[in-house]
């Protein structure tokens, strides 16, 4: 069987998939498999699935994105031509030379069927792969779909979704609500196994961990804040902060080289389970993969959720959870002018474990262990109907 998976590349995309074909290989041995991506986060899917699997040949495919801003009008936005309108333009001619490079490829290797995770790459490998006629699965992640998913439904085969399909606007009769796939090393850390890994990063096991990232590409707003407060927060805790790819020399330069109390990451490609299983509290974005793996971890959480993507996807994520009692939710915006909201709320956390303990367990209900082996077998019922 041959199979094409696409997504946008930052571990968000990317880890969901190896999820799934490693599901995939164990229901079909024999499995043969690419994936593509796009220009902008080409490095880190080469990491992350070259740490899978590095005979899974990786290519690049030109694509474009649609710039929308949840906090400007439309009007607003079509005001600012130089750094929206015309560059909209321009990614709209990129997508028409992304869906004839899609032509090709699968032209010249024709797969069974082509499974798209998410992200704006995934527009001209859908579209090819409906013109060429080869069944299409896609995955949908956030509560808020996307316009790129909300285009390929029309044309799916199955569709898989991270949240109830009642956030949906997929036909029922070929849409499963599955969960967000995730490796099954997240699984909740014993105390012991902790107080372990803290000692195998070089950290005081005594101390609490406090693990924040940003995603792939990384959080200013975030990374400033724990930048501006390290003093305070190192008086307590140690840090692991993962900064992204794009701001690491920065704040590398700006961050005083103490590896026994803080440790500077650009992104973790092979490890990341153990930093985050073992940390007393993280601080997060709120794409739907990052809190479905920190939920099957049981860990509680602070999300920073990102309000100006298209449609406030993530702060519609992170109000779901929040709702429950399962994290604690801070506004990006007030991190600008106080960064030290960031510190009071995890010393407010530390101060009350039993808070911690029943935020960890709320959490761990939406955990759904078997997402990767439910989308697996979908896209394999989807290529033998073929």
């Amino acid at each position: 069987m041959r199979i094409l998976a696409a997504g946008g590349g930052s571990g968000g995309h990317v880890t969901p998939v190896v999820a799934v074909l490693r599901e995939l290989r164990k229901i079909e041995p024999d499995t043969e498999v690419r994936f593509w991506v796009d220009h902008a986060f080409e490095k880190q899917a080469r990491t992350v699935m070259g740490g899978y699997d590095d005979s899974i040949r990786v290519d690049t495919i030109v694509s474009g994105k649609l710039r929308r801003y949840h906090h400007l009008k439309w009007w607003q936005q079509l005001m600012k031509f130089r750094t929206i309108t015309l560059p909209n333009i321009i990614d709209a001619v990129k997508v028409g030379v992304g869906f004839v490079q899609c032509l090709c490829k699968l032209i010249a290797w024709r797969p069974d069927v082509v499974f798209t995770k998410g992200g704006y790459v995934c527009l001209p490998v859908g579209l090819a792969a409906h013109a060429l006629r080869i069944p299409l699965v896609i995955h949908d992640s956030d509560a808020h779909p996307g316009l790129t998913n909300r285009v390929l439904a029309r044309w799916a085969d199955a569709i898989g979704t991270g949240a109830p399909l009642k956030f949906y606007p997929y036909p029922r009769e070929i849409s499963q609500y599955v969960g967000v796939p995730i490796m099954e090393d997240f699984v909740p850390y014993s105390d012991e196994r902790r107080r372990d890994v803290k000692v195998k990063l070089g950290f005081d096991p005594t101390r609490p961990l406090v693990v924040v990232t940003g995603g792939g590409l990384g959080a200013r707003r975030i990374n400033d804040a724990v930048v501006a407060m390290l003093p305070q927060l190192t008086k307590y805790t140690n840090v692991i902060l993962i900064t992204g790819a794009q701001q690491y020399s920065d704040i590398r330069a700006r961050v005083p080289n103490d590896t026994s109390k803080v440790h500077i990451h650009d992104f973790i490609s092979s490890g990341l389970v153990d930093m985050l299983g073992a940390a007393d509290i993280v601080v997060a974005r709120a794409g739907a993969t990052t809190i479905l793996e920190l939920a099957a971890l049981a860990k509680p959480t602070i999300l920073v959720p990102n309000g100006y993507l298209t449609g406030g996807h993530q702060l519609k994520n992170a109000a779901v959870y929040e709702e429950k009692g399962a994290v604690k939710v801070i506004d990006e915006l007030q991190l600008d002018d106080h960064p030290e909201v960031l510190v009071q709320a995890i010393e407010a956390l530390l101060a009350d474990r039993a808070a911690m303990a029943r935020m960890g367990a709320a959490f761990l209900t939406f955990a759904h262990p078997h997402a990767a082996r439910d989308m697996a077998e979908m896209i394999v019922r989807t290529a033998k109907r073929k």
